[in-house]
């Protein structure tokens, strides 16, 4: 399916992602989206690596197997019928902000938009575990979806596991419905997984198949794929939590700011594994000849986010007092301690970027 054929959902006339690949589809988020608390579903960065497959409510079943004492497939309308959990959950790309490491990994070069909070409603995985029984030797669980194709010369259908405490933890959601509405094509439908406070590439779309198993996955998007390699300072491994960061939503980049007037700076902070934002810096920089203008680190007020798994709004009020050129910056602390670093911490496939937000603008 082309990215033209593509069915945008609901506020699609308002935003529309920005195209970063044509074949297969892949897409940012717009700016003005990103101010949001959350983000409209036609918005909504795409990340795809296969191509949407054709996959109706209708024939949809979920065949769940492996290393299980009841297997037993369900239907779209079995689901629907089953108690459901509802939650913002912020999805965001383990490539996001690829674009500036320097030097480049190769990959999607994503700039800091591959990411959104939308509201969720699905069904938790363990309600179907705890009828299918797990078997007592299993260690993960392998989800799959109905998208395939060739990666490093082997024709594969996408799968990534979970381990058995991820997997059946409550809010780990078959969601079939995303911001009020069934879920569109390029997210997923008719059911994918969300796994809130991972790393996207644990959302599997279009799921058709989890099975138990005994000895941990070592499939080309767990073992090859979605890996932190010859990591600085990371610990080499399979990309899981997200990791602490912060976006400066408005003003937008190169954007112009009026000398003398209030500017309200806003943004978003989250972090991995429903962890909360306790405090978001802001630092205003000036890069006129006569030197900095304000170079302290100062708190930003917080919103309270609607949600264990979504993003936090904050704001700094900011009076620029002369013209020139300036650069905002944003560094977000969870109650972990965990900040945001100054650069980039690179690895070789170019995952987990989250320096200090940056955006540079002009007082006028």
């Amino acid at each position: 399916m082309t990215a033209s054929a593509i069915p945008r959902g609901p506020g699609a006339t308002t935003w529309a992602p920005e195209t970063v690949t044509d074949e297969p589809y892949n897409a940012q988020t717009p700016w003005a989206a990103l101010a949001e608390p959350v983000t409209p579903v036609g918005a909504f960065f795409v990340r795809d690596h296969f191509g949407v497959p054709r996959t109706t409510r209708e024939r949809w079943r979920l065949r769940l197997g492996g290393a299980l004492e009841a297997p037993f497939d369900v239907g779209y309308g079995e689901l629907l019928a089953m108690a459901r959990r509802e939650l913002d959950v912020v999805l965001e790309c383990a490539g996001n902000g690829r674009s500036l490491m320097t030097p480049r990994p190769p990959g999607l070069q994503w700039e800091q938009r591959a990411v959104g909070c939308a509201h969720f409603a699905g069904v938790p995985f363990r309600s179907l575990a705890e009828r299918a029984r797990i078997g007592p030797d299993a260690v993960e669980v392998v989800f799959a979806g109905a998208d395939s194709g060739t990666v490093h010369g082997r024709r594969l259908a996408f799968e990534r596991s979970l381990p058995l405490s991820v997997a059946l933890h409550p809010d780990t959601l078959l969601v079939t419905h995303m911001n009020g509405e069934p879920l569109a094509p390029e997210h997923g439908a008719p059911v994918r997984l969300v796994v809130p406070g991972r790393y996207a590439v644990a959302d599997v779309k279009w799921l058709v198949g989890a099975r138990a198993v005994t000895e941990p996955f070592v499939g080309v998007f767990q073992a090859e794929e979605y890996v932190y390699v010859a990591s600085r300072g990371t610990t080499d491994g399979p990309v899981t939590t997200v990791r602490v960061k912060s976006l400066i939503t408005t003003p937008e980049p190169d954007s112009a700011v009026r000398r003398g007037t209030e500017t309200a700076v806003r943004g978003r902070a989250w972090s991995g594994a429903g962890v909360p934002v306790r405090r978001v810096e802001v630092c205003v920089e000036c890069e006129d000849e006569e030197g900095v203008e304000d170079g302290d680190w100062r708190d930003a007020v917080l919103e309270t986010p609607t949600g264990p798994y979504a993003w936090t709004g904050w704001s700094y009020p900011w009076t620029p007092l002369r013209p020139g050129q300036y650069r905002l910056l944003a560094r977000a602390t969870d109650e972990h301690g965990d900040t945001q670093p100054p650069r980039a911490p690179w690895n070789a496939h170019g995952y987990g970027c989250n320096p200090v937000a940056s955006v540079e603008v002009v007082v006028v």
